[in-house]
């Protein structure tokens, strides 16, 4: 019988780039397995879609490549090896477990259709490798929650009112260093933007989102924006803002690849309560990773409904695909001024604030009453920080075939007015030469 030491256990990183309170992560090196870590670029995500936008685009694959350069440096810190490959998972990883004799597998819990099918084809591969799955993007865990998925309630005020008070959220997960003998050969390389598809490019000056990708990266902006300059303390005065690097937390892009987790950043509110002091606006952040958790929980409970064009309400509305009237929303030619501003800010930055996607979407699906899930689409390419569960949650809820009960509408000119007041953001991408 092979001693147990002598196999391996194998970490696939999807949307969990981080070293710090990563379940899959803390499970493998718990064990008396050598460990390594493998991250695949699969080409089906820098395809193009039916609708025309290459499914990741520049901006999110920069975003994305300096995310994997990041954890593997962390993991070195860790004597654990990052194997990365520009081929599909489903091709490569196979002939890694074979190579290094894996018993086991860890990987986060991805639940979405993309996701299980690469999943599925890999296990019908792999009949002796044991799978160990871990919810490791949520706030509450789904073993924690006190009702059953099937259950989850239609509207957010009363999930978010079912948890908060009555379910305590986990400590992060310790990750145990291991020895240097665990290190193996490694010459596999992380691929360029070029190998993929994608051109360089620089940095918008005016972006809202200048950040790079990476733990390392996520935990600087953290310790930033909560303990040396107290932004915390006004994020819910500013979070409806426009302009600008710090009228929000911009956490939403290194928790969507997992850089960092909800759990992380809920343990350091409580850690700036306890030394500093609690308000409105701490309460606040939690309460925003609470909405995240709730699409989440929405596509648990929905699957692939939710890339439906009568959403989770099965409503049946009249949609336009009118092809003059998408490129003329893209490219920042509507008759509102403000969509405009919005769409061009996220042409140009692959950032789009949180005001600005709900009047834009609301403009393209209730104005326009075009099929929203194009909009869905064209965020999923251009956005860095796109989450599939939170995108298509918003969208379904703009479109009034969510968890909005309301159904309602934006007057983007009114909110224009709230929140652009003067203008400043307008001039910004519509004139710039007057800002």
């Amino acid at each position: 019988m092979q001693e147990k030491q002598n196999n391996t256990s194998l970490v696939w990183f999807r949307y969990d780039l981080r070293t710090i309170d990563n379940n899959a992560l803390a499970e493998a090196c718990a064990t008396k397995n050598k460990v390594i870590g493998i991250y695949c670029f699969d080409p089906k995500y820098f395809e193009t879609n039916k609708y025309g936008f290459k499914i990741t685009e520049k901006y999110r694959a920069k975003f994305l490549l300096e995310t994997i350069e990041d954890l593997k440096r962390q993991l070195l810190l860790l004597n654990v090896d990052l194997l990365v490959f520009n081929t599909k998972p489903e091709a490569i990883i196979p002939e890694i477990c074979a190579k290094y004799k894996v018993t086991d597998v860890y990987l986060q819990n991805d639940w979405t259709k993309d996701e299980m099918a690469t999943e599925n084809a890999i296990k019908a591969k792999l009949e002796h490798v044991s799978f160990h799955k871990s919810y490791n993007q949520l706030l509450y865990h789904p073993e924690d929650i006190n009702f059953e998925i099937e259950k989850i309630p239609q509207v957010f005020t009363v999930f978010r009112k079912k948890l908060e008070k009555y379910v305590a959220i986990r400590e992060a997960a310790v990750i145990k260093k291991l020895p240097e003998s665990n290190r193996i050969e490694n010459d596999t390389r992380i691929p360029t933007l070029h190998d993929l598809g994608i051109a360089d490019f620089k940095t918008h000056v005016h972006s809202a989102f200048p950040f790079k990708g990476g733990e390392t990266e996520a935990l600087k902006r953290l310790d930033d924006y909560f303990f040396n300059t107290k932004k915390l303390g006004f994020y819910k005065k500013t979070r409806n803002g426009l302009v600008g690097t710090d009228y929000s937390s911009k956490f939403s892009s290194w928790l969507a690849n997992g850089s960092i987790s909800a759990k992380t950043i809920y343990w350091k509110v409580k850690q700036f309560e306890k030394e500093h002091y609690k308000n409105e606006s701490t309460y606040w952040l939690i309460f925003e990773l609470i909405w995240r958790d709730y699409f989440k929980y929405v596509s648990l409970k929905y699957g692939s409904q939710i890339f439906k064009l009568d959403g989770i309400l099965h409503k049946d509305y009249e949609w336009s695909t009118n092809k003059n009237q998408i490129k003329k929303w893209i490219n920042g030619e509507t008759n509102s001024d403000f969509v405009n501003a919005n769409m061009l800010e996220l042409k140009q930055t692959g950032w789009m604030s949180n005001r600005g996607r709900q009047n834009v979407a609301s403009y393209f699906a209730k104005e326009l009453k075009l099929d929203w899930r194009i909009g869905a689409a064209y965020f999923e390419s251009l956005l860095i920080d796109y989450d599939v569960h939170s995108n298509y949650g918003n969208w379904m809820y703009v479109a009034g075939v969510g968890n909005d009960p309301r159904d309602r509408k934006f007057n983007v000119q009114l909110q224009a007015e709230r929140y652009d007041e003067n203008g400043k953001f307008r001039k910004l991408w519509l004139q710039p030469s007057l800002f």
